[in-house]
């Protein structure tokens, strides 16, 4: 199938490595052999979810290429993302003599890649890692671009590194055994991806809404193709998010703070959806968007399966949440607003009242007071 280069070079945040398309695990070996690195040892990371279905299905592909291959298996959920993790991480490496020559896999979705690119950006202060992405969610953005963390004490990746994959290879067939949710939650980074940077992407996403549901193949191959390339083109531009990555953070400021305070019951991608349509209402009353194109927005949403009211907060203890969001900037929030449908902004100017009243849209038990 097709694959992607991400690249930059001539600066001090150098990388360059692959995404590669396929339709199983078989071509992994010969993928990881063609990097020529020096590695004997190789470690799987995975979540006890994920480990059931590709567990031994990857170890055996490696098993030929490595004299050792070892896993570490955690409780999936975003619970387990966290320092505690990493630590009984360390300690598998360090208890089975992994050098710095060694290298991870992360097999799974979201919370594997980042917790195992952390680990992997700190053991021994810098190992190889490559991404075996098995959700939508991770797929369409986490697996590329090199950002890595752990969440600390429920602050939402508090903790990280920007430490780049050598390699990301997808199996495009893992999306066969993704839950419906879990499948609606990578639709929202979908959907982000053409609202920031790309309005013919989401009006094609609309289009074929139908075929995505039904997870027709060259379809999502398609879709994730150009979402991967909509990141590949900002992360070149600007690696470590000092400027223009930051539009990667639409509906993430809100978002994270839902997330939050809902313990993590809810998944990342339901808050950052919920974010979203709270970033377009800010927008639209701005006059950025037409009253259509911001109801468009919210039943998108709906469409893809994804909420668009949040029920047992209210709405100042959401606000209060956002003032420990890691995208703080010298007391002020860089918010991303949509100056347009493909158009995403920083905005440092957006008020505590603005948010609020975006905040109040969105919460469900105002509006079953109403």
């Amino acid at each position: 199938m097709k694959s992607l280069l991400v690249k930059r070079e001539g600066t001090t945040a150098e990388f360059s490595y692959e995404i590669v398309w396929e339709n199983s695990f078989g071509k992994l070996p010969d993928k990881v052999k063609a990097l020529n690195l020096p590695s004997k040892k190789a470690c799987i990371v995975t979540d006890s979810s994920v480990a059931k279905l590709y567990l031994n299905e990857v170890k055996e592909a490696l098993s030929g290429i490595f004299d050792t291959v070892t896993e570490f298996v955690f409780p999936s959920g975003e619970q387990s993302k966290s320092l505690d993790t990493v630590k009984a991480l360390y300690t598998q490496l360090i208890e089975n003599h992994f050098e710095r020559k060694d290298i991870l896999f992360a097999l799974g979705g979201g919370v594997v890649g980042d917790l195992t690119g952390y680990a992997a950006a700190t053991y021994l202060r810098g190992i190889d890692f490559i991404q075996l992405p098995t959700t939508l969610l991770a797929q369409v953005d986490s697996s590329v671009g090199g950002k890595t963390g752990v969440d600390f004490d429920q602050y939402k990746n508090m903790v990280g590194a920007f430490h780049h994959p050598r390699l990301v290879y997808m199996n495009m067939a893992t999306l066969k055994t993704l839950d419906d949710e879990q499948f609606a939650c990578g639709m929202g980074e979908v959907l982000k991806s053409g609202l920031i940077r790309d309005e013919k992407l989401y009006i094609w996403t609309i289009n074929h809404m139908e075929e995505i549901e039904e997870r027709i193949e060259p379809v999502l191959a398609k879709m994730i193709q150009k979402c991967c390339d909509i990141k590949r083109i900002v992360v070149e531009n600007d690696p470590n998010e000092k400027g223009e990555r930051a539009v990667l953070n639409l509906g993430h400021t809100i978002g994270h703070a839902i997330e939050k305070l809902k313990n993590f019951e809810m998944l990342h991608g339901q808050c950052v959806a919920l974010g979203t349509v709270a970033a377009a209402y800010i927008s639209f009353k701005r006059g950025y968007l037409s009253t259509e194109e911001f109801y468009e927005v919210r039943d998108m949403n709906v469409g893809f399966q994804l909420p668009i009211y949040v029920d047992g907060l209210s709405s100042e203890e959401i606000l209060s949440a956002t003032k420990s969001d890691k995208k703080m900037e010298q007391g002020n929030i860089k918010f991303i607003l949509l100056e347009s449908i493909g158009h995403a902004v920083i905005d440092r100017s957006v008020t505590d009242e603005e948010m609020l009243e975006a905040i109040n849209f969105i919460n469900g038990d105002l509006i079953n007071e109403q």
